[in-house]
């Protein structure tokens, strides 16, 4: 009689311990879903700022180049008018 207690007892502890097993397996694939949905956000909000400092940075050239030529024609600007002060004024320098 005796053995058949440890069995029954040993029974219910693998049936406790399988049961364990299963809900921790459960709460593991639970935990890894929720793991991926957060890798998948990580993704697409990591492509959002690539894009957005992409177009930032296309701006940025752009304005760039934009000054670059304004300076250009500034600075053609400032090497005429000593010249153009001149011929204003009537100075020939003869």
């Amino acid at each position: 009689m005796a053995k058949n207690v440890a069995r029954r007892n040993g029974r219910q502890r693998l049936e406790e311990a399988m049961a364990m097993l299963v809900q921790n397996e459960a709460q593991f694939v639970a935990r890894l879903s929720e793991s991926d949905q957060r890798h998948a956000e990580n993704e697409r909000l990591r492509l959002q700022y690539e894009r957005e400092a992409a177009e930032r940075f296309a701006r940025i050239e752009a304005d760039l180049a934009a000054v670059i030529r304004v300076l250009g024609e500034h600075t053609r600007m400032l090497e005429r008018l000593p010249e153009a002060v001149r011929e204003k004024i009537g100075f020939t320098g003869n």
